[in-house]
């Protein structure tokens, strides 16, 4: 699976998991030594998150249920929590830089394909 920002014509990831259970949402990353450019963490449903016990930093996408954009993080540090986007219906976790280097931002439309 792969995730595009339609806007920018760009590609976020190209390994993409979907978390869509309560369980592989609870796990999400927590475990992992790495995140690897070109991976990506879809949680579904979601409008929270947290990086408690993670080991690295990531990017978040917050998207509604047409893949727009309504929120993006950069660089969120483990240990911290983001807000409630009531909006949301999915978040997208993506290793620190890909939102920069993707030139991604609120308002743009994902397309995730396989």
């Amino acid at each position: 699976m792969k995730i595009i920002n339609l806007a920018k014509n760009t590609v976020l990831a190209n390994n993409v998991v979907i978390a869509d259970t309560p369980v592989k949402r609870i796990k999400g990353l927590l475990g992992r030594r790495e995140f690897k450019s070109g991976e990506a963490l879809i949680l579904r449903p979601c409008n929270s998150i947290h990086t408690l016990f993670m080991r690295f930093a990531i990017d978040v996408l917050f998207i509604d249920k047409y893949n727009k954009v309504i929120k993006t993080i950069h660089n969120l540090k483990p240990y911290r929590l983001t807000g409630i986007y009531f909006g949301a219906s999915a978040v997208i976790e993506l290793p620190v830089g890909t939102l920069e280097s993707s030139l991604t931002s609120k308002g743009h439309y994902l397309q995730v394909e396989d």
